[in-house]
């Protein structure tokens, strides 16, 4: 399997999978699915140099977090969707 080796302060998401159904049992077509905002840090990059001081990455690989309805880039990669997006285009890391 091919990996990704993100460079700079971007990160490498996997989105998490749209519901199918809603809470009531109501199948949603493909259609009208929304677009998850949800996923799993898979790979991140070094960090950023501002001001000629490196500054670290705040997220790490595993961490499922919240991001922008639109943030990032989608590439496939050995058959699976993932987001490649700026650590900035995360709003926060979802814990427990």
């Amino acid at each position: 399997m091919a990996s990704i080796k993100p460079l700079g302060d971007r990160v490498v998401v996997q989105p998490l999978e749209a519901d199918e159904k809603t809470e009531s049992g109501l199948y949603i077509p493909d259609s009208a699915q929304e677009k998850p905002q949800k996923g799993t840090v898979v790979a991140i990059g070094p960090g950023r140099v501002e001001n000629g001081t490196k500054v670290d990455m705040t997220v790490s690989e595993g961490d499922e977090v919240l991001y922008g309805k639109y943030a990032g880039t989608e590439v496939s990669l050995d058959g699976g969707e993932f987001l490649i997006m700026r650590e900035s285009d995360i709003f926060g890391v979802i814990e427990g």
